[in-house]
């Protein structure tokens, strides 16, 4: 592979690469699918993924604001040259959830928490069963 074909900012780090008796080989669809989705993971964490188009009505301005959560990582491994061994993987995970409306009118701006009914209602019937399961536990008479 010729200089000239070589990214440019792997460039620097060829004269760290020792081979036996052969040239360094770098895979360039590998580097190029790491990159789309590391880019793909930053578009996600940008502030137009928080704050949602705002829309108007009658001198009011409603602005939806969202919780966003990202998280990935890339692995590869390697050989004694580039025709043996190697490998390489990745994953990784994006959440986002609707938490807050910001509302500006005349009056005045206010933000107006979105409440999850669901998670309220799953975090109380947890509540209750792990209570309950406490009660009975220290009612039940000890074992000698």
């Amino acid at each position: 592979m010729d200089d000239d074909n070589m990214p440019e900012m792997m460039d620097d780090d060829l004269d760290d690469l020792v081979f036996a008796d052969e040239e360094p080989v770098l895979d360039d669809a590998g580097l190029l699918v790491a990159e789309n989705t590391f880019d793909r993971f930053q578009a996600v964490a940008s502030v137009d993924a928080v704050y949602g188009e705002p829309v108007e009505k009658d001198d009011v301005l409603i602005i939806p604001a969202a919780e966003v959560a990202s998280m990935m990582g890339f692995g590869v491994g390697s050989g004694p040259n580039p025709s043996q061994g190697s490998g390489g993987g990745g994953g990784g995970w994006n959440f986002a959830r609707p938490v807050a409306l910001i509302v500006a009118s005349r009056e005045g701006v206010q933000v107006q928490p979105v409440v999850d009914v669901t998670k309220v209602a799953i975090a109380a019937l947890t509540t209750f069963g792990f209570m309950a399961s406490l009660v009975l536990r220290m009612m039940r008479p000890r074992r000698r």
